[in-house]
């Protein structure tokens, strides 16, 4: 009998060769958004991994919108040129039937910041900062910058912003795209209580708050109708108070109408009271929430590297697919080691053919 993570998903016009998703990773690693030889080698290692799903880093819809220096854009025809040039390249080499998708997003408050090994706070005067904006003028902690609350029209050219990066995507050969709703950055900000006080139609009520994301997905999903659309939520803030899965099921149900085809789970990130209960498969539950009370397939994913564990999620109904982020960085052909453990004939590049089996080897010794 087949292995649930080895079984074929369809999602939207996207069938994937099994049910094992790359995670976005930020690399921190581009040269004014644009891919750079990082990007290549890490692209290609995990075009090779055996995962169905890869889901690029959080690519940023505007120059303002990165995190960091370092992050990854699709704003410019230089970024939309190196990415082709790298997605080609991973793709000479994938797994027959990987699928490539892009996160789009926008860091809104949380934007303007060091790489994380530079101390990850604020840009420092000298590091060259720039102006942030949000939904409302509150900073994500003390000694933050206080971002500019976005005006109308200043909403409008941002969803303009990422339908025009949606384009970018699909011209440079992106299966799918995934909109970055989590970790606190700008569409997750529109969402949450916690950083949205707005009193106006972009504000208040769970239907307003979701308003943004819902009509960027709109707007993408009618600009590139030939690219399969996800979403990633943070589900829930882990602040009293906050975003929770309840709004998560209803922002889950109206993107489903508007064409998005999967939810990502997450949980957290928009506020330093968070408090949450970190642990191997912390975030799993939220997925099954969303899956049954917005009845769309969900990706579990946090903190999940055992295979067993990854398997067992599927069989039990409580996501569709399963993420993973770390697990891929410690261990590239994490789906060899998968399918030695739950007794699966796993097709490799015929390059690497002669060491299969070391990967049963191994996760006996384990």
């Amino acid at each position: 009998m087949t292995a649930h993570l080895f079984t074929p998903i369809t999602l939207g016009s996207l069938q994937f060769p099994n049910r094992i998703a790359v995670a976005p990773m930020c690399q921190y690693s581009a040269d004014d958004g644009s891919a750079s030889d990082w990007h290549l080698y890490h692209w290609t290692n995990l075009a090779l991994s055996g995962a169905g799903m890869i889901t690029i880093e959080m690519t940023d819809v505007e120059r303002h919108g990165r995190i960091t220096h370092g992050c990854l854009g699709l704003y410019s025809d230089h970024n939309e040129a190196a990415a082709k040039r790298t997605l080609d390249a991973a793709r000479r080499v994938a797994a027959l039937g990987t699928k490539f998708g892009v996160q789009l997003a926008h860091a809104g408050r949380k934007a303007s910041n060091q790489r994380p090994w530079e101390g990850a706070g604020p840009l420092k005067a000298h590091e060259d900062p720039w102006p942030i904006v949000s939904a409302s003028a509150i900073a994500f902690d003390a000694g933050w910058q206080v971002p500019h609350a976005l005006d109308e029209a200043e909403i409008e050219t941002l969803i303009a912003k990422f339908v025009a990066s949606a384009r970018r995507a699909e011209r440079a050969g992106f299966d799918f795209i995934e909109l970055h709703g989590a970790h606190g950055y700008l569409l997750h900000q529109f969402l949450s209580p916690l950083s949205n006080t707005r009193t106006d139609r972009w504000g208040g009520s769970i239907e307003n708050r979701m308003r943004l994301i819902v009509e960027v997905a709109r707007q993408v999903s009618e600009a590139v109708p030939g690219l399969m659309l996800g979403a990633r939520l943070s589900v829930k803030d882990w602040v009293e108070g906050g975003f929770h899965e309840d709004d998560a099921v209803e922002v889950a149900k109206a993107l489903k109408a508007v064409g998005v085809k999967y939810i990502c789970c997450s949980s957290g990130g928009n506020s330093p009271l968070q408090k949450i209960p970190l642990g191997s498969g912390y975030q799993v539950h939220l997925s099954d929430y969303i899956r049954k009370g917005a009845d769309i397939a969900t990706r579990a994913v946090g903190m999940i590297d055992d295979p067993q564990q990854a398997e067992d999620i599927l069989i039990e109904g409580k996501a569709d697919m399963v993420a993973l982020a770390r697990a891929f960085l410690a261990d590239p052909r994490w789906p060899w080691r998968a399918a030695a453990v739950l007794g699966h004939e796993l097709a490799v590049a015929p390059q690497f053919a002669r060491a299969a089996s070391l990967a049963g080897k191994w996760t006996k010794a384990d």
